[in-house]
C-alpha cells in the first residue's frame, strides 16, 4: 500500500519535473526579439547623437539653419533632458520619452536635410566647392550626419520603437536581421539594438540597396529609398565638383 504510494508520488515528482523542462525549453525556443525583455542602454544612441551634434557644428555657417545655434542648442536641450530623465536603460517605465526623443531625431533630420539642400543648390549654381578639401570635408560631414539620422529612424520606428520591442507588443518585424533567420547563428538573448539599426544605414549609404538586412514594411522600403537617393546625390554631387577642381 505505501510502495504504491510512493510509487505514485515519484511518478507525480517525475511528471512535475518534465513539465517544468518543457517550460522551460519553450521559453528558451522563442527567440528574445518576440518576447517581453531588458531594454536597451542608452550609451551608443547618446554617443552618436552627440557625434551629429559635433558634425553639424563643424559646417559652414551659411548652409546651417538660421539663426546657426538655434537647432543645434534645441538638439543638445532635448539630448540632455533624456538623459537626466534616463540615462541607462530604455525600460516601459520611460514610455513617455518616446515623444522627446521623436522631437529629437526630427529636429537632427531637419538641421541636416537644410544643410544638404543648400549644398547641392550651392554646387549646382556654382558658388560652393571653391577649394576641394573644404568641399569633401564639409559633403563628408553632412554624408555621416545623414547615416545618423536614418540609423535613429529605423531604430525608433522598427516595430513600434525601442520601448515597444522591449514589452514585445510587435510581432511582425519590420527589417529581418540574419539572426531573426537564423537563430543558430546569435545567442539566444540576442535582439537588435541601436548599432544594428546604424550598421544597416551606413550599409545602405554606401551600397545605395539592401546588404544583409532586409526591408519587410512598406514605410521601410521607402526610408532606406529615400536614403539611398539622398547618399547618392551628395556623393555624386560632391565628388564631381572635388575632382573638376582638382
Amino acid at each position: 500500500m505505501t510502495d504504491g504510494t510512493d510509487g505514485r508520488g515519484d511518478s507525480a515528482s517525475r511528471l512535475a519535473r518534465i513539465e517544468r523542462l518543457l517550460e522551460d525549453g519553450g521559453r528558451d525556443v522563442v527567440p528574445a526579439w518576440r518576447r517581453v525583455t531588458r531594454g536597451e542602454t542608452r550609451w551608443a544612441v547618446s554617443a552618436v547623437i552627440l557625434v551629429a551634434f559635433a558634425l553639424q557644428l563643424m559646417l559652414p555657417h551659411r548652409l546651417a539653419f538660421q539663426p546657426y545655434w538655434l537647432l543645434p542648442a534645441l538638439e543638445l536641450a532635448l539630448m540632455v533632458g533624456l538623459f537626466v530623465a534616463n540615462p541607462r536603460r530604455i525600460e516601459p517605465g520611460t514610455r513617455w520619452l518616446r515623444w522627446p526623443s521623436l522631437v529629437l531625431t526630427g529636429v537632427i533630420s531637419l538641421a541636416n536635410s537644410w544643410s544638404a539642400a543648400r549644398l547641392v543648390v550651392g554646387l549646382v549654381r556654382g558658388t560652393e566647392g571653391l577649394g576641394a578639401g573644404p568641399l569633401l570635408l564639409t559633403g563628408g560631414a553632412i554624408w555621416l550626419t545623414n547615416v545618423i539620422v536614418f540609423a535613429l529612424w529605423y531604430w525608433e520606428w522598427d516595430r513600434g520603437g525601442p520601448m515597444a520591442r522591449v514589452m514585445g507588443h510587435h510581432q511582425y518585424a519590420d527589417f529581418l536581421f540574419v539572426q531573426m533567420q537564423s537563430p543558430e547563428t546569435a545567442p539566444p538573448d540576442w535582439e537588435p539594438v541601436f548599432l544594428d539599426y546604424l550598421y544597416l544605414s551606413f550599409t545602405n549609404s554606401t551600397a545605395f540597396s539592401p546588404t544583409d538586412v532586409m526591408p519587410l514594411s512598406r514605410w521601410a522600403k521607402m526610408l532606406m529609398m529615400s536614403q539611398s537617393t539622398v547618399s547618392v546625390s551628395i556623393v555624386v554631387l560632391v565628388v564631381a565638383r572635388a575632382v573638376n577642381i582638382l
